[in-house]
């Protein structure tokens, strides 16, 4: 059900998860001044700099320093990059949905048609990219069923963000989850309106509150916000819109578990790890090592200190300038009188050394244990010192790392996306018509590697087929893991009538050649 007028928002315990979700997203958006205000909040020459525990140590942050000279500070979107790398690991190539032989009722063919249609478009491709990345940054994801007849021919489904849910569980299962949005907002009163949307079995809750920024305040008529007005007309005295399934139109997705920091909390037990968590003095340290290069560079500018007899004026209070293009120089009489009367010369440049390698291997070695901290691999982010002639076994052996983290959270997905697409196989069916019922949940599968190079794969089945430890079958299900049974059927027969053919021209072709030798022979 919706939540109570003036319930305090986000209830606790989401209060604290909310809190640090917000630290992972500033990082995930590299948004400096975001950071800047969160570690600001404890100020920079206080007794708590010398502190243990919390507090200390975001006082002595990077981005909580104040920044008195105006140097240059510069942000490096590692954790950016880190969630984009983790969600292509998974979705690059997409999975694909595959109905058992015996786990429609009717036609198999037809129900596998269109759940091609509901899961297998570029589309959902997208979707899942997005996903993917919203879980790495923020420990999770949501996935929240959509229909709609002016817009689409059939259900669809959307991402949800896991820093804007309140989840519900029940045996560590999603059994109900409420999300919001922030529909309007008057930064001048603080006045906060919020649509809140509540999934629960058979029903989708709406309710539309005015309230403040840590509270949600009284709830209003979904009419009165333009946002929310679609709504009014659909939902029930109970403001709930059937769904017309016993099943929940929402699936939440975990990044990885357990969340080592939460786990002996009672409702963020459940929720998943971000690859970010844990990880944030590291990538402080990574920007401040880089805004050290940057001002090394910047202080090892070439610069030229010239005698003052060697300037022209430029008259009365407008100071003078130096001709840099200007070859010959006539000493002025009197010159031992003025500056150069030590014998110093006339110019004299300098050029501070820019410690270049030093914070380039300290930048990497940092961004190494970030990366190691997340179960990724350096390579898989195209790490030069992995160029070269390499063999393929030392960038499997390189990469080993992330598949093996790829392998970890492909088990989340699996179990989440497969009860989901049965869901929307029966939301289509109650609000689209479709001849699509499933018996049990459609196998959802991987290909076996991200990008696995097509020589490598070529080499190791040509091995195992020579040695009769591999079927035709078996050869063609691996190298085209995503496809379904009858394209593997028809793949094997193509290829055992493409043999065919060629071992038929191979035996007339002697038969030929005999022909023509006794035909030469007779004319003789």
């Amino acid at each position: 059900m919706l939540p109570e007028d003036n319930t305090p928002w986000p209830p606790p315990p989401f209060d604290g998860s909310q809190k640090a979700m917000k630290v992972w997203d500033a990082w995930y958006a590299g948004d400096t001044d975001r950071l800047a205000d969160i570690y600001q909040r404890y100020p920079a020459y206080r007794p708590a700099q010398f502190s243990g525990g919390l507090v200390g140590r975001i006082a002595r942050f990077f981005w909580g320093r104040p920044n008195p000279q105006a140097t240059k500070r510069l942000h490096i979107p590692l954790a950016a990059d880190l969630a984009r790398g983790s969600s292509a690991l998974l979705f690059s190539q997409p999975p694909r949905f595959v109905i058992g032989e015996d786990d429609a009722r009717g036609d198999r063919k037809p129900a596998q048609a269109r759940l091609e249609l509901l899961l297998g478009g570029a589309d959902t491709a997208a979707i899942l990219l997005e996903a993917g990345e919203l879980a790495s940054a923020l420990g999770g994801v949501y996935l929240r069923a959509w229909w709609d007849r002016s817009i689409s021919d059939h259900v669809n489904f959307a991402t949800m963000a896991a820093d804007c849910a309140i989840p519900r569980w029940r045996y560590g299962r999603l059994a109900g989850v409420t999300f919001w949005q922030v529909v309007a907002e008057d930064t001048t009163s603080g006045e906060v309106w919020r649509h809140l949307e509540h999934h629960a079995p058979g029903r989708i809750h709406h309710g539309l509150y005015r309230g403040g920024h840590d509270q949600l305040g009284q709830r209003r008529q979904l009419i009165e916000h333009p946002d929310t007005a679609w709504a009014a007309p659909l939902v029930n005295s109970s403001a709930a819109i059937a769904t017309g399934v016993d099943t929940l139109t929402a699936r939440y997705v975990p990044n990885v578990r357990p969340n080592r920091g939460w786990r002996h909390t009672p409702g963020l037990a459940q929720l998943g790890r971000s690859d970010l968590d844990g990880q944030e003095p590291l990538l402080d340290a990574l920007d401040e090592t880089w805004s050290a290069w940057m001002r090394d560079i910047d202080h090892g500018r070439s610069r030229l200190f010239v005698d003052k007899q060697l300037t022209h004026t430029r008259g009365p209070g407008t100071g003078a300038t130096f001709d840099s293009e200007q070859a010959i120089f006539t000493p002025l009489p009197g010159a031992s009188l003025g500056s150069l009367k030590d014998g110093a010369p006339p110019i004299v440049p300098q050029q501070f050394a820019i410690r270049w390698q030093e914070h380039s291997e300290t930048a990497t070695e940092i961004t190494e244990l970030i990366l190691r901290g997340a179960g990724l691999s350096a390579s898989t982010f195209g790490d030069p010192r992995t160029a070269g002639l390499v063999t393929a076994t030392e960038v499997n052996s390189r990469d080993k790392l992330s598949e093996t983290t790829r392998d970890q959270k492909i088990n989340y997905w699996k179990a989440e996306l497969a009860p989901f697409a049965r869901t929307l196989t029966e939301l289509d069916r109650v609000h689209f018509g479709s001849r699509i019922e499933l018996k049990a949940n459609p196998e959802v599968r991987w290909p076996v590697r991200a990008q696995l190079p097509p020589f490598e794969t070529a080499q190791r089945l040509a091995a195992l087929k020579a040695a009769d430890l591999i079927s035709l079958e078996q050869a063609v299900r691996e190298r085209n893991p995503n496809w379904s049974g009858d394209d593997i059927n028809d793949e094997v027969d193509r290829i055992r009538s493409e043999v065919e053919q060629r071992t038929r021209s191979q035996a007339v072709q002697p038969h030929l050649s005999g022909s023509a030798a006794i035909h030469d022979r007779f004319a003789h």
